[in-house]
């Protein structure tokens, strides 16, 4: 039996803990799995606690980067991102990315060659340009912080940074800000002059299952898709790396379609 955790300023809501107990089971496995919001001033000790006593643990909002001081080694998108969302044995691991692309993909989204709004450049924002760079994406990033996104442009290059948002065409897009969710529940990051001119809206946001970004888009006839298929995705690479299994694609999406039959709201 796993004993798991996630840590991040506040996770009273989230799915994770749902997710891999179901996604273990399924693939043979078992654990318990502790849902730890942090306050900044606790994370030292809470981290050294978890690498000492936990099989594994994710990391969400904010940690992401804060968490990188303390492990050994990073591992593939990990090392290449800069963030983390798993650690296992005092090594990082980022599978965000990977359960973006992969959500996109189930969800009849195709990227290459087309035009990309990131917003925001924060730990997940940096898997989710690279991916869609990688994929062949046409990217724009913006930030409210300007630096963050040329940090991102320094680093992966093919990007371009926008420095303030205008009504422009695009195909998607995708916000990675957080804008939306806990005491920002009700708000957009950007309202109908930008969704107005793209086909496709996601958020990675799932509680609530239907942002206000999405609610906009929605009502302008966007396709919208929420963050919980990305969670599961990721969640299941991260699970296939806690037990030494290759990951399967279409083995992820028969799980994700049984999970949402099993916890259907």
């Amino acid at each position: 039996m796993l004993k798991l955790a996630l840590i991040g300023k506040d996770v009273s809501k989230s799915d994770s803990a749902k997710m891999h107990t179901f996604d273990l089971k399924e693939l043979g496995s078992g654990c318990t799995y502790e849902l730890i919001s942090l306050a900044k001033e606790d994370f030292d000790s809470c981290v050294k606690k978890l690498l000492a006593e936990y099989d594994a643990f994710n990391v969400t909002i904010p940690y992401k980067l804060d968490i990188i001081p303390y492990l050994k080694e990073l591992k593939g998108d990990a090392k290449t991102f800069g963030a983390v969302n798993l650690v296992k044995d005092g090594i990082g691991y980022n599978t965000d990315g990977e359960g973006f692309m992969l959500m996109l993909k189930n969800n009849g989204i195709e990227t290459a060659g087309k035009k990309v709004l990131v917003l925001g450049a924060g730990g997940a924002g940096r898997s989710v340009v690279k991916k869609l760079s990688d994929a062949g994406a046409q990217v724009f990033v913006y930030d409210l912080k300007t630096e963050n996104a040329q940090e991102l442009q320094r680093e992966f290059g093919n990007l371009k940074v926008l420095e303030q948002l205008s009504s422009e065409d695009y195909f998607m897009i995708v916000n990675v800000t957080g804008v939306g969710m806990h005491k920002t529940e009700g708000r957009s990051p950007v309202g109908e002059d930008i969704l107005s001119r793209c086909e496709a809206a996601v958020d990675l946001i799932y509680v609530p299952r239907k942002s206000e970004f999405l609610r906009i888009a929605e009502t302008l006839g966007k396709k919208i898709v929420n963050g919980e298929g990305m969670l599961f995705y990721q969640a299941y690479y991260g699970d296939c790396i806690l037990l030494g299994r290759d990951p399967d694609a279409a083995e992820a999406k028969k799980l994700f379609e049984e999970y949402r039959r099993k916890f259907a709201d």
